[in-house]
């Protein structure tokens, strides 16, 4: 059944998280997290997915580590910045329906 909860953003970040840490969907892992909330299941361990990018840095911060021949690995920090600054603002016009 569909439903639309107003999570916590912080809530959210870690479930997102902890859903491509483990190779499974948001809506998967979340389910499992209610069942155990009401006492219908047990938590199963979690397990990094095979060959995932993603890992956990000692400050809890996500590292996704990029393949070998990423284009990002050339770039200096001020084009990186550039970059995502530019795709966050074609994203930002496209939700409120503006021409890009």
């Amino acid at each position: 059944m569909k439903t639309t909860l107003d999570l916590p953003d912080d809530l959210l970040r870690e479930l997102k998280l902890r859903a491509v840490m483990q190779g499974r969907t948001l809506r998967d892992l979340a389910a499992d997290f209610l069942r155990l909330g009401l006492g219908m299941a047990t938590l199963r361990p979690a397990v990094p997915s095979p060959g995932s990018r993603v890992e956990i840095g000692a400050d809890g911060l996500p590292i996704i580590r990029a393949v070998a021949h990423a284009p990002a690995l050339s770039m200096s920090t001020d084009a990186l910045i550039a970059l995502e600054q530019t795709l966050q603002t074609q994203e930002d016009m496209q939700r409120v329906g503006s021409s890009v």
